[in-house]
């Protein structure tokens, strides 16, 4: 199974994906590429960092799951090399998710939000982004909410980190069972 775990700028995306992935053995991360630079304290492992060109290269060659250019920059899926029995877990932005969904409607999607467009911009603030971007990611913030609706997204409030992963686990274990026929999600 696809896991697509999606949403706006600093909702806690990748720390709740870290959490996922030490929490439940069956789940395999796919590292995305992008071409932005590494934020400071961001660590190495956070994407696969590239050059615009090496970038290019890579979508010409047909190497990409899902791509797209957010704030000038690219961002994209390689196509994943999971362990065997494990399900893929995609990090990446609304408009990746929309190809993905495009790929495989059976994709499960997760939309994390933050409790309020406050704390939002002060987790992208602590994250070293600027001024200017923080600005840019608030207002695509709207635009990425409605596309999670319209893909029918499951929506998780990321407010405290060890509640998100325990809604997020548990929407993964209700699609697998109602995949395996064990039943439907409640």
């Amino acid at each position: 199974m696809i896991i697509v775990i999606s949403g706006p700028g600093g909702v806690g995306k990748g720390t709740a994906v870290a959490r996922l992935i030490e929490r439940d053995p069956r789940l395999w991360l796919s590292r995305s590429w992008t071409t932005r630079e590494r934020r400071p304290g961001e660590p190495a492992t956070a994407y696969t960092f590239v050059d615009r060109d090496t970038f290019e290269e890579h979508i010409a060659a047909g190497g990409f799951l899902e791509h797209a250019e957010f704030l000038g920059e690219l961002y994209g899926t390689p196509y994943p090399e999971p362990t065997a029995g494990s399900d893929i877990v995609l990090e990446i932005d609304v408009q990746g998710a929309e190809q993905v969904v495009a790929r495989d409607p059976d994709a499960l999607l997760i939309f994390l939000t933050a409790p309020s467009p406050a704390v939002q911009e002060q987790r992208l603030r602590g994250r070293g982004d600027t001024t200017a971007n923080v600005h840019k990611r608030l207002v695509k913030s709207a635009q990425e909410i409605v596309a999670g609706e319209a893909l029918g997204a499951q929506f998780v409030v990321n407010d405290d980190l060890d509640e998100t992963v325990d809604r997020i686990l548990a929407v993964i274990d209700a699609a697998r069972q109602q995949r395996a026929g064990h039943g439907s999600p409640g």
